[in-house]
């Protein structure tokens, strides 16, 4: 998931900055000035490129569908732009990408037959249903310790903070896994 980490630390990096300094310093910072004072979702697409640069391998496309599927979901947080977000609201944007993108991988993994799921349609459904709320939880646990606070985080805190979110998650994952696998 090296592709999604390191999307996550630009997403989670961009956020930082927009709390520390505002949407307008922060798109001026990339260049990308011209976006201040859009909606949510036109900044979010103007920024997919800074954020998942497109290079053709498996991980870099979880990671740009991931971004785009938050950018879908942001529809549910009922925020037009990016400087009235809170803090909370920024951390969630973060959570909404991470959590697309683990399970995006772990779809890939089942398509690739990694894992195997039941055939019963239901029952996958359900699974399915399942292994997302458990994501999300395992990455909303993870992302509970960041603090976006005032000061824009470095591109370092940003991936350090990234690694372990994923890490965490993934842990999570593989201790359900465990549980199931041995009742």
């Amino acid at each position: 998931m090296g592709a999604s980490r390191s999307s996550g630390a630009n997403l989670l990096g961009f956020l930082s900055d927009v709390n520390a300094r505002g949407t307008a310093q922060a798109l001026g910072a990339l260049n990308l000035q011209a976006l201040a004072g859009l909606p949510i979702q036109d900044v979010f697409l103007g920024i997919v490129d800074y954020v998942c640069p497109d290079g053709g391998s498996l991980d870099q496309a979880i990671a740009r569908e991931a971004f785009i599927e938050m950018i879908v979901d942001l529809a549910t947080l009922g925020v037009p732009n990016l400087d009235a977000m809170t803090a909370d609201q920024l951390r969630t944007v973060f959570e909404m990408f991470a959590t697309n993108a683990i399970e995006a991988r772990l779809y890939n993994d089942i398509g690739l037959n990694l894992i195997q799921i039941p055939q019963n349609v239901a029952t996958a459904n359900i699974i399915q249903d399942q292994i997302h709320a458990f994501i999300q939880r395992g990455v909303a646990d993870a992302v509970a310790g960041i603090s976006l606070g005032n000061q824009a985080l470095t591109p370092a805190q940003s991936l350090s903070v990234v690694n372990s979110v994923y890490q965490t998650a993934f842990d999570l994952l593989k201790s359900l896994g465990d549980e199931e696998a041995n009742p």
